[in-house]
């Protein structure tokens, strides 16, 4: 393991401080470059549209999750219609692997359900 993260957004103040992308700026920092070519990195859910795209300019090479969008509460992603997924189809690289479900109901667990009845001031993205 290079680097770990967690989500940071209200402590840091920072909506970018995801918990992929604070592993990946921690990690730049012990690798001493930006990039982290062929790293895996590890989720317990389907990394956001933001941090999809920091995972394709960091040059990791495998994405294994365990809760898809489906498992958890709308708020969080950004979009009805779009699987951040399909930006690593439409990447101009070809060998990023992706690997969702690993432990899909433990780490759903962690997170607002669909249909939950979640309290508007807790809901981030909608």
């Amino acid at each position: 393991m290079i680097a770990r993260g967690r989500n940071r957004t209200d402590a840091w103040n920072d909506a970018t401080a995801h918990a992929e992308l604070v592993a990946f700026r921690e990690a730049a920092q012990i690798a001493d470059a930006p990039g982290l070519d062929g790293a895996v990195l590890y989720s317990t859910l389907q990394p956001c549209g933001m941090c999809t795209m920091a995972t394709i300019w960091t040059k990791v090479g495998r994405i294994v999750f365990g809760a898809g969008r489906e498992d958890v509460h709308r708020m969080y992603f950004e979009d009805r219609n779009l699987d951040t997924m399909d930006f690593v189809k439409d990447a101009y690289r070809d060998d990023l692997v992706i690997d969702g479900g690993c432990l899909k109901d433990e780490c759903a667990a962690l997170y607002f359900r669909p249909g939950d009845d979640v309290p508007e001031s807790e809901q981030g993205n909608l």
